[in-house]
């Protein structure tokens, strides 16, 4: 197992035959994954990536989807973001995936990276976040803290927005309790049963959030067996038939929970001045 720096702006892990290319600069995201020379997230060699957004996989930190037109109320005050994502009137995926961040450390097998939010017109709290990657020959794991910097109680959520290739015979299955159905421009409105998902991608247009999941969601096509498993409970499914990818996105809260009545009880966190909260994914790989 090696680490090494490939261009100034990347750094790369290798384990057995897995490689994974880090861009900190680029929103902490992973610009690739593969097996020898066959990519396992949507991978792009990170001398070429110019944005996290066409990436393998994204931080979502402080908050995971949409904050519907990009304004909420938190402890009887008004805050606003901003739009970002094109013609939407919403913010989302919170900040950490248009930000830079630093490396921190790297060993042979794992590299740290963090990034210092000062409050700004996108999110108006001040915290940190940490990803630690961790690679062995057979699996990724990653972790991510968030601290409050802030000197006031603020809403927190988080999670990882990991894209995978659709290839010939890709499918899903993943035992779930609930979906989530949204409006035209991707707020959610309505929660209906959704026992669970197994099916082939090709077959599938999701853009939902889904409570209640549990087990590792298996992901297979001709080339792989994949097994996603997290500590959080909840997923973001991103099944577009006319794209050559799909998404499956372990959060820790529903999208735009914020606004509502109980948000909380949505999986946003509260966290108090100085207190932490963490979350882990996993992705265990064999080959078929």
């Amino acid at each position: 197992m090696t680490a090494h720096a490939s261009t100034a702006h990347s750094f790369e892990l290798h384990a057995g035959a897995l490689r994974l290319a880090l861009r900190p600069d680029l929103g902490g995201c992973i610009a690739g994954l593969w097996h020898r020379e066959t990519p396992i997230l949507r991978s792009v060699e990170p001398v070429e990536l110019a944005a996290a957004r066409p990436s393998g996989c994204y931080p979502l930190v402080p908050y995971s989807n949409r904050i519907g037109y990009a304004r909420f109320r938190w402890k009887g005050h008004d805050f606003t973001t901003r739009p970002n994502n094109g013609e939407s009137p919403h913010s989302i995926h919170g900040v950490g995936w248009t930000r830079p961040w630093e490396r921190v450390s790297s060993s042979a097998v794992e590299v740290v990276l963090r990034y210092r939010h000062a409050a700004d017109a996108d999110w108006p709290f001040a915290f940190e976040a940490t990803q630690y990657f961790n690679l062995t020959p057979q699996s990724l794991h990653v972790e991510m803290v968030v601290t409050n910097l802030a000197e006031v109680a603020q809403p927190v959520g988080l999670g990882w927005h990991p894209y995978f290739p659709k290839r010939a015979r890709s499918r899903l299955h993943i035992e779930l309790a609930e979906r989530w159905d949204g409006d035209a421009t991707g707020l959610p409105v309505r929660k209906v049963a959704q026992p669970g998902i197994d099916a082939g991608v090709a077959h599938l247009a999701f853009d939902n959030c889904f409570d209640g999941w549990h087990g590792a969601a298996r992901i297979r096509d001709e080339r792989f067996s994949l097994q996603l498993s997290s500590s959080l409970d909840r997923l973001v499914v991103y099944t577009p038939p006319e794209k050559d990818y799909f998404c499956v996105e372990p959060v820790s809260h529903v999208s735009n929970a914020i606004h509502m009545a109980d948000p909380l009880a949505h999986g946003l966190r509260s966290l108090a001045p100085g207190e932490s909260t963490r979350a882990w994914m996993q992705l265990d790989i064999a080959v078929v």
